[in-house]
């Protein structure tokens, strides 16, 4: 027996049953959370009070445990940990130099010299003017 128009037909049982598992695998599933902290990846802005507020104005004890994430959120990976996690920290981990920096040692330590080049700079190509003359 059809339905008239604009009714609906009722439910077919095998839809219902399909339905009725769906909602029982999902139940097995979920979890419900009590306890929540902030996400150490993302950065945390803080708003400044305003200062005529008294409900802001409330001192409240601050979380110690939040205090160390947002420090341990904030300090690059050196500081965090011992070896590099990533093959892209690998680079420039180790920046202490292997010698000892001496300048005195020509070996290693090449300054910046003036010359007569350097200082009056290369001849001009054909139809440009000198440093010197442009100058003026």
């Amino acid at each position: 027996m059809a339905a008239r128009r604009g009714e609906r037909d009722p439910p077919d049982a095998r839809q219902n049953l399909l339905r009725a598992e769906r909602a029982k695998k999902e139940r097995r599933w979920q979890l419900l959370f009590t306890q929540y902290t902030v996400n150490p990846a993302n950065p945390v802005h803080m708003v400044s009070k305003k200062p005529m507020s008294w409900h802001e104005n409330i001192q409240e004890p601050i979380d110690d445990e939040f205090l160390k994430l947002l420090h341990r959120a904030a300090e690059v990976p050196r500081e965090k940990y011992s070896e590099p996690q990533t093959e892209s920290q690998v680079i420039g981990w180790n920046t202490k130099p292997l010698v000892p920096f001496d300048r005195s040692d020509t070996r290693f330590y090449f300054p910046r010299q003036t010359t007569e080049i350097t200082i009056l700079g290369y001849p001009a190509p054909r139809g440009q003017m000198p440093k010197e003359e442009s100058r003026r």
